[in-house]
């Protein structure tokens, strides 16, 4: 007794199986993320050293080539390649697509590591970091304000609108792009300094002895016990003005004598600007898996709740929006599903003249491709283009394996026989055929798998889609080879 005749002889065997498929299928489609193409991260490692006040020839010189010359003996690297600038050094190390993400990071560390004793000891530590596919971010809102400084709107934007983000649902950060921090400028003026034999670095010292806070222990007695704070941190213009660079004998030269003290923002090279409006960018980077669309929605729906609390000069814009071309890939994809859906429904009416015989398809079609949400759970994916458009392609191959079991038990019923017989007569004659035409598929379109390079990654989900949505249809029409 094969699995046709089996659902033939119990119809609610056959029923429930259906349903279960339809059941998982819809569970996985609701844990599923939404993007616009397979996630495929490249064996990317970037290395970033920062020594603040060097040149780009100090930095080649001392910090790029002593960790090019270390990473280099690294296996499996495809290309190396470095950027040198004003106190920053960016190493970028590309490996082949064979090599394990997670291996090439470690070996890249362990060789940084190695190499920090041959760095400048005042420079900063190395980073070594992955990169992600992920880690884009899919939308930006614009912060803008003709009243208000830069200084300012970077502080609304850090207080209240990147916090409010960060609690949304999958969000992994919230970045802010051309923020002005608030920072202790020092403007010193060479000729006061030539004049009290001073240089930048007695200041350095100086910032460095007097704007400290230690700790300072505490004072116990018999029934109490006080905490002691030493107020040593300066945080305005004044006290700055004041401090003392040095001493000496009845002499005392304080910051003010040599030059003077502001509060500005830490970065005066770069801003960003809107339509020749400056402004400051809240930019929102999702979690791998994560639904971008949703993340998206829920991002629109919290800047509309915001706008009641902003000052009333506070103007916020969306920037970019890359969801809106996911959004318009899956509806032209959703679309295509529909049409060929119909189309197939129609093509099978006009040929086998009877809607009892229609139905059949009509139910495994939507059986095989919900169930093929499942299987993208079960294996990671996502729904994007390319695994839709494996659900396209699938509408005419899962309809094969129902129609050729429909047609041949409804042939044995035009010549008289009873349905029941005719079912499990026909199905017995096709069972096979059906099969064999599945394992055909599957060989032609699961071997995709195995291609190698950027391609193969990309069409994985489209061949595991397929295949699955091609073994779930011709479960489901020797299943449901009944219903005529």
């Amino acid at each position: 007794m094969n699995i046709s005749e089996l659902s033939i002889r119990r119809p609610v065997l056959a029923t429930v199986l259906t349903l279960i498929i339809i059941l998982f299928g819809i569970i996985g489609y609701t844990y599923l993320g939404v993007r616009e193409f397979p996630s495929v991260d490249n064996p990317i490692i970037s290395v970033t050293c920062s020594y603040p006040g060097a040149n780009a020839d100090v930095i080649e010189n001392q910090i790029t080539e002593p960790l090019e010359q270390n990473i280099n003996g690294i296996p499996g690297i495809r290309s190396l390649s470095s950027v040198s600038s004003q106190g920053q050094s960016r190493i970028t190390v590309e490996f082949e697509l064979s090599v394990d993400l997670e291996t090439a990071a470690n070996d890249v560390r362990d060789k940084v590591s190695r190499a920090q004793r041959f760095l400048p000891r005042d420079c900063d530590p190395p980073t070594v970091a992955k990169a992600d596919a992920d880690a884009s971010p899919i939308l930006m809102v614009a912060i803008q304000s003709d009243k208000r400084s830069l200084l300012e709107l970077s502080e609304i934007a850090d207080l209240t609108v990147k916090e409010q983000l960060q609690t949304i649902s999958d969000v992994s950060s919230v970045a802010i792009w051309g923020e002005k921090r608030y920072s202790m400028r020092l403007w010193l003026d060479p000729m006061k300094m030539a004049g009290y034999d001073i240089t930048p670095i007695d200041v350095k010292n100086a910032v460095d002895r007097e704007n400290v806070e230690l700790p300072s222990g505490s004072i116990e007695g018999n029934t109490t016990e006080l905490t002691i704070r030493t107020l040593g941190l300066m945080h305005t213009a004044y006290e700055f003005n004041r401090l003392i660079i040095r001493e000496d004998n009845e002499r005392i030269v304080r910051f003010g004598d040599i030059g003077y003290a502001e509060l500005g923002p830490q970065d005066i090279r770069s801003y960003m600007k809107i339509n020749g409006v400056p402004m400051v960018g809240v930019v929102v980077i999702p979690q791998p898996g994560a639904n971008h669309i949703e993340i998206a929605d829920a991002v629109y729906e919290r800047m509309e709740i915001m706008k009641k609390d902003l000052p009333e000069d506070i103007v916020t814009s969306f920037s970019f929006d890359n969801t809106r071309f996911i959004r318009a890939s899956i509806d032209e994809v959703k679309e295509t599903v529909y049409i060929a859906f119909l189309l197939v429904i129609i093509i099978i009416f006009l040929f086998l003249r009877d809607w009892r015989v229609t139905l059949v398809p009509c139910i495994v079609i939507p059986v095989s491709l919900i169930g093929a949400f499942f299987v993208m759970y079960v294996a990671g994916f996502s729904i994007n283009v390319l695994s839709m458009l494996a659900i396209v392609l699938a509408v005419g191959l899962v309809v094969d394996d129902a129609i050729v079991m429909t047609e041949n038990i409804y042939i044995r019923v035009e010549k008289g026989m009873a349905p029941r017989e005719a079912g499990i007569e026909g199905a017995k004659e096709i069972f096979f055929a059906i099969v064999s035409t599945t394992v055909t598929l599957v060989a032609v379109f699961f071997p995709l798998v195995f291609m190698e390079g950027m391609t193969g990654r990309l069409f994985r989900e489209f061949s595991i889609v397929l295949s699955g949505s091609v073994i779930i249809s011709a479960s489901s029409g020797n299943t449901r080879s009944n219903g005529c």
